[in-house]
């Protein structure tokens, strides 16, 4: 089964530089936003495979963290890029 959990690794590993390639190519913002949930996302999975792996809860927790922290950025980029508009029925 450790084999198995390495080649995912390597996998996930593979998925981190593919994303690392977007962030530098990409055209707009948006493409480098995915990219980088891509990162946070990816990074969670690999976490939660080293935590099976190593048998260790620690790295599960450190995953939750990540989780959070990459949910709440991708938040802050949405609010920051796509501001909402006032109408004139928010007026009233």
């Amino acid at each position: 089964m450790a084999l198995f959990y390495g080649f995912l690794l390597i996998f996930l590993l593979l998925n981190l530089l593919a994303g690392l390639w977007r962030i530098m190519r990409g055209p707009t913002g948006a493409d480098r936003m995915l990219a980088a949930q891509l990162f946070g996302t990816t990074t969670v999975a690999m976490l939660v495979v080293m935590a099976q792996l190593q048998e260790q809860a620690s790295l599960r927790n450190v995953a939750l963290v990540i989780a959070l922290l990459a949910a709440v950025t991708a938040v802050a980029f949405v609010r920051r890029a796509w501001p909402e508009k006032e109408t004139s029925a928010d007026a009233d």
